[in-house]
Parts: C-alpha cells; sequence; structure tokens
C-alpha cells in the first residue's frame, strides 16, 4: 500500500476516543514506519467521544477526498433514555432534569419518530464542535458562557425504533450530512412531552461502508507492520 500516494481506511472508532485521537495514533505509526514527519492523515466525519462505529480515515493524496466521503448518508444506532436529559445530551453530564415518562407508550414513539421523517430543522448541541465567533461551541459551554446556535436544515430518510424497553428505546436512523444524534434525542424527548438523551451510539454505515469492513484498533499495529515497508 501506498500511505504517501494515498490510502482509504476504515476503522471502528473505540469508545472513549476522540476521532482526532484515532487519526493521531495511525499517523505517529505511519510517520515511524516510513520516517516522514509531516504526513497527512484526515478522517471523514467526527464521532464523539462517546460513540463508536464506522470512521474512514484517509492518508496522503486521498485527504482530497474526505469532503465526498462526508457528504454521504450516514446510518446509526442509538440508545435514548426517556425521561431526563442532560446538558450535553447524552452521558458526558450527569442528568440536570427529570420529567413525566409514564404516558409514553411504544404506539406513540412510533408516531413520535414518523414526524421526523424528511427534511427538518434542527439547533446543534451546545456542547459541539459548531463554530462561534471563531471558537468551539463546547469551548464556551464548558466555560459557562451563552452560547445561542442556528437552526440547520437537515434530511431524515428512515427513522425505526428497534427496541423498546422504558426507561430506553433504541432506534435506528438514516440521515444526512450534519445530523446530530443528540440534538434528535433531545427532540424526540421534547416530541414525546417529556426528556431524551443518548446512552449510547454506534455510526453502523458510511455510504456503502459498514462495520463488518472496518478493522478494530487492536490490529493496528500489525496492520502497519504488513502493509507499510520499514525505510
Amino acid at each position: 500500500m501506498d500511505f504517501v500516494e494515498g490510502e482509504i481506511l476504515y476503522f471502528n472508532k473505540p469508545l472513549n476516543w476522540t476521532s482526532f485521537d484515532l487519526v493521531k495514533q495511525i499517523r505517529n505509526r505511519l510517520s515511524r514506519r516510513l520516517k516522514i514527519k509531516k504526513f497527512k492523515v484526515g478522517h471523514a466525519g467526527t464521532l464523539d467521544p462517546l460513540a463508536t462505529g464506522v470512521m474512514i480515515i484517509c492518508t496522503g493524496k486521498s485527504t482530497k477526498l474526505i469532503e465526498t466521503f462526508q457528504y454521504q448518508t450516514k446510518e446509526y444506532v442509538a440508545t435514548l433514555k426517556l425521561g431526563a436529559t442532560t446538558p450535553s445530551f447524552d452521558m458526558e453530564h450527569e442528568e440536570d432534569a427529570v420529567y413525566p415518562s409514564e404516558h409514553i407508550t411504544r404506539e406513540l414513539v412510533e408516531e413520535t419518530l414518523k414526524k421526523f421523517i424528511g427534511s427538518i430543522w434542527q439547533v446543534p448541541p451546545v456542547y459541539s464542535a459548531v463554530k462561534v465567533d471563531g471558537k468551539r461551541a463546547y469551548e464556551l459551554a464548558r466555560k459557562g458562557e451563552e452560547v445561542e446556535l442556528k437552526a440547520k436544515e437537515l434530511v431524515i430518510d428512515e427513522i425505526e425504533l428497534l427496541s423498546y424497553d422504558m426507561p430506553e428505546i433504541t432506534i435506528r436512523v438514516v440521515c444526512s450530512k450534519g445530523t446530530y444524534i443528540r440534538a434528535l434525542a433531545r427532540d424526540i424527548g421534547q416530541a414525546l412531552n417529556s426528556g431524551a438523551y443518548l446512552t449510547g451510539l454506534i455510526r453502523t454505515r458510511i455510504g456503502e461502508v459498514t462495520l463488518k469492513d472496518c478493522m478494530s484498533t487492536d490490529d493496528l499495529d500489525s496492520f502497519v507492520e504488513n502493509n507499510c515497508p520499514a525505510v
């Protein structure tokens, strides 16, 4: 494989790793193996540290293809806890409010999910990498500053209830670039006249690339050794 000319790699991002952690690990190993100090490595589509799943990594000249991958449809499997919220809409923060959930039935959830199919407007989470006056929204939020983000239009192609086990539900979502599944969890909670936040998230597909196409980071050392001749 020619990593300088450009390669496209598929990884299953581990839990608690940032997207940049994965890029850094790959870049460091390839740089050492190739004895190159400056080496382009990038990813197509950020995943939160508390999410796992498909991550497309591009090296060398293939980094020019990143934007193409970013615009491809993505699929997620998300687990939501109903009846409560957190400031980050996931488990990064403790619950900050509890809401009634006794009225929520499987039928109500299924009917509510249908309302999100198609073109929708979504306000990104304040704990996100969206830039506000040149700074990341999460940097401002963590300082306790007020952050006001504008709603963005996106498309939900499919949304399906996979399991209902109150207070948790699991859904499958097929969506466009720019969709925050954490924000979708918030909006579903509100639509149910309750609250909701993410307790688990897996990206199962980007375009035609699925989890079965992805390698584990446990195999990273042997992959580099077998596919990158030492210089």
